[in-house]
Protein backbone atom coordinates (compact mmCIF):
# COMPACT_ATOMS: atom_id res chain seq x y z
CA UNK A 1 0.00 0.00 0.00
CA UNK A 2 1.23 3.38 -1.05
CA UNK A 3 2.34 5.85 2.21
CA UNK A 4 -0.09 7.55 3.95
CA UNK A 5 0.77 11.37 4.21
CA UNK A 6 -0.70 14.52 6.58
CA UNK A 7 -2.82 17.12 4.90
CA UNK A 8 -2.84 20.37 5.75
CA UNK A 9 -5.52 23.05 4.51
CA UNK A 10 -4.75 26.15 3.00
CA UNK A 11 -7.08 28.35 3.24
CA UNK A 12 -7.78 31.13 0.84
CA UNK A 13 -9.76 33.27 3.09
CA UNK A 14 -12.11 33.62 0.06
CA UNK A 15 -14.90 36.86 0.09
CA UNK A 16 -17.68 35.58 -2.11
CA UNK A 17 -19.97 37.66 -3.90
CA UNK A 18 -22.25 39.73 -2.49
CA UNK A 19 -20.63 38.91 1.27
CA UNK A 20 -18.72 41.08 3.33
CA UNK A 21 -14.61 40.56 4.61
CA UNK A 22 -15.90 39.64 8.57
CA UNK A 23 -18.20 36.73 6.78
CA UNK A 24 -14.74 35.62 5.41
CA UNK A 25 -13.14 35.59 8.68
CA UNK A 26 -15.82 33.61 10.20
CA UNK A 27 -15.51 31.22 7.51
CA UNK A 28 -11.95 30.56 8.08
CA UNK A 29 -12.42 29.89 11.81
CA UNK A 30 -15.30 26.93 10.66
CA UNK A 31 -13.16 25.78 7.86
CA UNK A 32 -10.42 25.70 10.36
CA UNK A 33 -12.24 23.56 12.87
CA UNK A 34 -13.64 21.48 10.52
CA UNK A 35 -10.15 20.42 9.42
CA UNK A 36 -9.02 20.10 12.99
CA UNK A 37 -12.07 16.95 13.73
CA UNK A 38 -11.15 15.90 10.10
CA UNK A 39 -7.77 15.17 11.69
CA UNK A 40 -5.61 17.90 9.43
CA UNK A 41 -2.10 18.62 10.19
CA UNK A 42 -2.29 22.27 9.90
CA UNK A 43 -4.09 25.24 8.55
CA UNK A 44 -2.15 27.86 6.84
CA UNK A 45 -3.11 31.49 5.45
CA UNK A 46 -1.50 33.49 2.82
CA UNK A 47 -0.88 36.94 2.46
CA UNK A 48 -2.47 38.85 -0.11
CA UNK A 49 -3.34 42.59 -0.34
CA UNK A 50 -5.78 44.56 -2.23
CA UNK A 51 -7.74 41.37 -3.66
CA UNK A 52 -11.51 41.48 -2.98
CA UNK A 53 -11.97 38.03 -3.34
CA UNK A 54 -9.01 37.62 -0.16
CA UNK A 55 -9.35 38.66 3.20
CA UNK A 56 -6.00 37.38 4.98
CA UNK A 57 -4.17 40.29 4.04
CA UNK A 58 -3.13 40.62 7.69
CA UNK A 59 -2.47 36.91 8.33
CA UNK A 60 -0.94 36.73 11.75
CA UNK A 61 -3.97 38.63 13.19
CA UNK A 62 -6.70 36.32 11.28
CA UNK A 63 -4.33 33.08 12.72
CA UNK A 64 -4.16 34.39 15.94
CA UNK A 65 -8.17 34.05 15.67
CA UNK A 66 -8.25 30.80 14.52
CA UNK A 67 -5.85 29.61 16.97
CA UNK A 68 -8.30 30.78 19.27
CA UNK A 69 -11.70 28.35 18.15
CA UNK A 70 -9.06 25.36 17.71
CA UNK A 71 -7.06 23.41 20.27
CA UNK A 72 -4.43 21.19 18.35
CA UNK A 73 -4.02 22.32 14.64
CA UNK A 74 -0.93 23.91 13.49
CA UNK A 75 -1.41 27.02 12.80
CA UNK A 76 0.96 29.35 10.40
CA UNK A 77 1.56 31.03 7.34
CA UNK A 78 1.59 29.84 3.77
CA UNK A 79 3.20 32.06 3.36
CA UNK A 80 4.07 35.89 4.21
CA UNK A 81 5.35 37.57 1.67
CA UNK A 82 9.16 38.51 3.51
CA UNK A 83 10.61 41.47 1.05
CA UNK A 84 7.27 43.27 2.45
CA UNK A 85 8.28 43.31 6.21
CA UNK A 86 11.26 44.22 8.01
CA UNK A 87 12.59 40.20 9.64
CA UNK A 88 12.16 41.98 13.14
CA UNK A 89 8.63 42.63 12.88
CA UNK A 90 7.56 39.18 11.30
CA UNK A 91 9.78 37.58 14.15
CA UNK A 92 7.77 39.92 16.59
CA UNK A 93 4.11 38.41 15.03
CA UNK A 94 5.45 35.17 15.40
CA UNK A 95 6.76 35.11 18.57
CA UNK A 96 3.71 36.65 19.67
CA UNK A 97 1.64 33.54 18.29
CA UNK A 98 4.07 31.32 19.73
CA UNK A 99 3.81 32.60 23.17
CA UNK A 100 -0.25 32.61 22.95
CA UNK A 101 -0.16 28.93 20.93
CA UNK A 102 2.92 27.44 22.14
CA UNK A 103 4.51 24.49 19.47
CA UNK A 104 1.77 24.83 17.02
CA UNK A 105 3.85 27.78 14.64
CA UNK A 106 4.81 27.34 11.49
CA UNK A 107 5.77 30.36 9.32
CA UNK A 108 6.19 29.75 5.72
CA UNK A 109 7.95 32.31 3.53
CA UNK A 110 7.85 33.72 0.05
CA UNK A 111 9.35 36.03 -1.84
CA UNK A 112 6.67 37.12 -4.44
CA UNK A 113 4.72 40.73 -2.97
CA UNK A 114 1.13 39.15 -2.84
CA UNK A 115 -0.34 41.50 -4.93
CA UNK A 116 0.09 43.78 -8.17
CA UNK A 117 2.40 46.38 -8.55
CA UNK A 118 0.73 49.51 -8.12
CA UNK A 119 -0.25 47.88 -4.36
CA UNK A 120 3.10 47.03 -3.29
CA UNK A 121 4.18 50.63 -3.94
CA UNK A 122 1.53 51.63 -1.29
CA UNK A 123 3.15 48.78 0.79
CA UNK A 124 6.28 50.77 0.34
CA UNK A 125 8.20 48.75 -1.35
CA UNK A 126 10.66 48.30 -4.21
CA UNK A 127 9.87 45.09 -5.80
CA UNK A 128 12.94 43.99 -7.06
CA UNK A 129 15.58 45.16 -4.60
CA UNK A 130 13.29 44.00 -2.08
CA UNK A 131 13.73 40.04 -3.54
CA UNK A 132 17.42 40.61 -3.62
CA UNK A 133 17.54 41.11 0.21
CA UNK A 134 15.40 37.98 0.31
CA UNK A 135 18.18 35.27 1.67
CA UNK A 136 19.44 37.75 4.11
CA UNK A 137 16.16 38.61 5.41
CA UNK A 138 16.22 34.71 6.11
CA UNK A 139 19.03 34.70 7.92
CA UNK A 140 18.48 37.56 9.79
CA UNK A 141 14.57 36.13 10.69
CA UNK A 142 16.52 32.49 11.89
CA UNK A 143 18.54 34.56 14.18
CA UNK A 144 15.93 36.46 15.73
CA UNK A 145 13.79 33.18 16.60
CA UNK A 146 17.49 31.48 18.09
CA UNK A 147 18.57 31.71 21.62
CA UNK A 148 21.82 33.92 20.43
CA UNK A 149 22.28 37.21 21.91
CA UNK A 150 22.29 40.38 20.13
CA UNK A 151 22.27 43.98 20.45
CA UNK A 152 18.34 43.65 18.79
CA UNK A 153 16.36 41.42 20.30
CA UNK A 154 12.70 40.31 19.18
CA UNK A 155 10.47 40.21 22.01
CA UNK A 156 8.41 37.86 21.66
CA UNK A 157 10.12 36.00 19.19
CA UNK A 158 13.80 35.61 20.50
CA UNK A 159 14.26 31.74 21.20
CA UNK A 160 10.81 31.09 19.77
CA UNK A 161 12.28 28.33 17.17
CA UNK A 162 9.27 29.07 15.33
CA UNK A 163 9.68 26.34 12.50
CA UNK A 164 10.40 28.14 9.08
CA UNK A 165 9.34 27.08 5.82
CA UNK A 166 10.43 28.17 2.39
CA UNK A 167 7.41 28.44 -0.40
CA UNK A 168 7.79 29.11 -3.96
CA UNK A 169 7.13 27.53 -7.88
CA UNK A 170 10.74 27.80 -9.22
CA UNK A 171 13.84 26.61 -8.96
CA UNK A 172 15.56 29.48 -7.25
CA UNK A 173 13.13 28.96 -4.10
CA UNK A 174 13.80 24.94 -4.34
CA UNK A 175 17.54 25.92 -4.48
CA UNK A 176 17.31 28.53 -1.59
CA UNK A 177 15.40 25.85 0.76
CA UNK A 178 17.93 22.98 0.26
CA UNK A 179 20.93 25.45 0.72
CA UNK A 180 19.36 26.64 4.31
CA UNK A 181 18.38 22.99 4.94
CA UNK A 182 14.34 24.56 5.42
CA UNK A 183 11.32 22.68 4.45
CA UNK A 184 9.73 22.73 1.18
CA UNK A 185 6.83 23.21 -0.48
CA UNK A 186 5.90 23.78 -3.56
CA UNK A 187 2.95 25.53 -5.04
CA UNK A 188 1.71 23.36 -7.39
CA UNK A 189 -1.79 23.85 -7.11
CA UNK A 190 -1.76 26.85 -9.08
CA UNK A 191 1.56 26.91 -10.80
CA UNK A 192 2.52 23.51 -11.77
CA UNK A 193 5.10 23.59 -14.49
CA UNK A 194 8.44 23.27 -12.40
CA UNK A 195 7.02 20.69 -10.25
CA UNK A 196 9.09 17.75 -10.43
CA UNK A 197 12.31 19.93 -11.11
CA UNK A 198 12.00 21.75 -8.11
CA UNK A 199 11.41 18.45 -5.71
CA UNK A 200 14.18 17.04 -7.54
CA UNK A 201 16.58 19.51 -6.97
CA UNK A 202 15.38 20.00 -3.71
CA UNK A 203 16.47 16.54 -2.59
CA UNK A 204 19.39 16.12 -4.17
CA UNK A 205 21.16 19.43 -2.97
CA UNK A 206 19.63 19.20 0.49
CA UNK A 207 22.09 20.43 3.48
CA UNK A 208 21.33 19.38 6.83
CA UNK A 209 20.19 22.14 9.77
CA UNK A 210 19.48 21.62 13.09
CA UNK A 211 15.96 22.86 12.22
CA UNK A 212 15.53 20.20 9.39
CA UNK A 213 17.64 16.61 9.23
CA UNK A 214 16.47 15.91 5.99
CA UNK A 215 14.66 16.52 3.15
CA UNK A 216 10.84 17.10 3.79
CA UNK A 217 8.76 18.77 0.41
CA UNK A 218 4.85 19.85 0.48
CA UNK A 219 3.06 20.27 -2.91
CA UNK A 220 -0.41 21.71 -3.16
CA UNK A 221 -3.73 20.56 -4.84
CA UNK A 222 -7.08 22.57 -5.55
CA UNK A 223 -10.23 19.95 -3.83
CA UNK A 224 -13.40 20.21 -4.71
CA UNK A 225 -16.07 17.27 -3.93
CA UNK A 226 -19.80 16.55 -4.52
CA UNK A 227 -21.67 13.40 -5.11
CA UNK A 228 -22.00 14.00 -8.56
CA UNK A 229 -19.08 14.77 -11.58
CA UNK A 230 -21.51 17.11 -12.67
CA UNK A 231 -21.78 18.99 -9.44
CA UNK A 232 -18.50 19.09 -8.87
CA UNK A 233 -17.56 20.71 -12.02
CA UNK A 234 -19.77 23.04 -11.79
CA UNK A 235 -19.06 24.05 -8.37
CA UNK A 236 -15.26 24.34 -9.48
CA UNK A 237 -16.36 27.19 -12.01
CA UNK A 238 -16.11 29.53 -9.48
CA UNK A 239 -12.27 28.81 -9.54
CA UNK A 240 -12.28 28.74 -13.00
CA UNK A 241 -13.62 31.99 -13.66
CA UNK A 242 -11.39 33.67 -10.42
CA UNK A 243 -8.29 32.78 -12.15
CA UNK A 244 -10.03 33.77 -15.60
CA UNK A 245 -10.47 37.37 -14.13
CA UNK A 246 -7.02 37.61 -12.70
CA UNK A 247 -5.50 36.86 -15.80
CA UNK A 248 -7.36 40.19 -17.26
CA UNK A 249 -5.92 42.01 -14.36
CA UNK A 250 -9.70 42.23 -12.72
CA UNK A 251 -10.09 42.48 -9.72
CA UNK A 252 -13.83 40.94 -7.89
CA UNK A 253 -15.03 39.36 -4.90
CA UNK A 254 -14.98 35.21 -5.56
CA UNK A 255 -17.80 34.68 -7.89
CA UNK A 256 -20.83 32.21 -7.89
CA UNK A 257 -20.57 29.15 -9.94
CA UNK A 258 -22.72 28.96 -13.25
CA UNK A 259 -23.78 25.99 -15.12
CA UNK A 260 -21.66 25.75 -18.08
CA UNK A 261 -18.31 27.39 -18.12
CA UNK A 262 -18.50 27.71 -21.81
CA UNK A 263 -20.91 30.30 -21.35
CA UNK A 264 -18.67 32.55 -18.92
CA UNK A 265 -15.35 32.22 -20.29
CA UNK A 266 -13.52 32.20 -23.96
CA UNK A 267 -12.18 28.36 -25.02
CA UNK A 268 -8.40 30.41 -24.80
CA UNK A 269 -9.40 31.41 -20.86
CA UNK A 270 -10.69 28.16 -19.81
CA UNK A 271 -7.39 25.98 -21.76
CA UNK A 272 -5.44 28.33 -19.63
CA UNK A 273 -6.98 28.35 -16.05
CA UNK A 274 -7.25 24.29 -16.36
CA UNK A 275 -3.32 24.19 -17.81
CA UNK A 276 -2.72 25.89 -14.68
CA UNK A 277 -4.88 23.37 -12.24
CA UNK A 278 -3.74 20.00 -14.13
CA UNK A 279 -3.75 19.07 -10.39
CA UNK A 280 -6.87 19.87 -9.09
CA UNK A 281 -9.02 16.98 -7.67
CA UNK A 282 -12.49 17.33 -9.35
CA UNK A 283 -15.32 14.78 -8.54
CA UNK A 284 -16.82 12.47 -6.08
CA UNK A 285 -14.69 11.24 -3.08
CA UNK A 286 -13.92 8.31 -5.17
CA UNK A 287 -12.86 10.39 -7.50
CA UNK A 288 -10.73 12.68 -5.65
CA UNK A 289 -8.94 9.94 -4.02
CA UNK A 290 -7.88 8.17 -6.87
CA UNK A 291 -6.31 11.55 -8.26
CA UNK A 292 -5.19 12.46 -4.76
CA UNK A 293 -3.33 9.28 -4.51
CA UNK A 294 -2.04 9.48 -7.86
CA UNK A 295 -0.41 12.80 -7.20
CA UNK A 296 1.05 11.56 -3.81
CA UNK A 297 2.56 8.42 -5.54
CA UNK A 298 4.35 10.03 -8.52
CA UNK A 299 5.78 13.15 -6.31
CA UNK A 300 6.51 11.02 -3.12
CA UNK A 301 6.32 13.84 -1.31
CA UNK A 302 5.94 14.45 2.36
CA UNK A 303 3.06 16.34 3.09
CA UNK A 304 0.05 17.34 0.96
CA UNK A 305 -1.48 20.81 0.89
CA UNK A 306 -4.58 21.05 -0.23
CA UNK A 307 -6.78 24.38 -0.65
CA UNK A 308 -10.72 24.20 -1.46
CA UNK A 309 -11.61 27.06 -3.69
CA UNK A 310 -15.60 26.78 -3.01
CA UNK A 311 -18.39 29.64 -3.17
CA UNK A 312 -20.75 27.77 -0.41
CA UNK A 313 -18.86 27.22 2.85
CA UNK A 314 -20.75 24.29 3.13
CA UNK A 315 -19.44 22.67 0.04
CA UNK A 316 -16.34 23.63 1.54
CA UNK A 317 -16.81 21.86 4.98
CA UNK A 318 -18.16 18.91 3.28
CA UNK A 319 -15.01 18.59 1.24
CA UNK A 320 -12.75 19.05 3.88
CA UNK A 321 -14.31 16.25 5.57
CA UNK A 322 -14.68 13.90 2.50
CA UNK A 323 -10.89 14.05 2.72
CA UNK A 324 -10.66 13.61 6.46
CA UNK A 325 -12.51 10.13 5.66
CA UNK A 326 -9.88 8.91 3.29
CA UNK A 327 -8.51 6.76 6.08
CA UNK A 328 -6.15 4.65 3.28
CA UNK A 329 -4.29 7.86 2.59
CA UNK A 330 -4.76 10.53 4.92
CA UNK A 331 -2.00 10.14 7.86
CA UNK A 332 -4.21 12.35 11.02
CA UNK A 333 -2.85 14.64 13.10
CA UNK A 334 -0.79 13.07 15.48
Amino acid sequence: MSKKVPVTLLDLAVIPEGQHPRDAVKRVKALAQTAERSGFNRIWLAEHHGMHAVASAATSTLLAGVGAVTERIRLGAGGVMLPNHAPLIIAEQYGTLDALYPGRIDLGLGRAPGTDPVTAQALGRDIQEDAKRYPDDIAMLRHYFSEEQADITAVPGHGAQVPLWLLGSSLYSAQLAAELGLPYSFASHFAPDALFDAITLYRNHFKPSEQQPSPYVAAGMMVVVAETQAEANRRFTSLQMQFAQLGRSENHAFPAPVDDIRLALMEREIRGVNASHRYAAVGTPEVVEAKIREFVDATDIDELILSFPLYEQSHAEEAIGAVGDMKNLILPMS
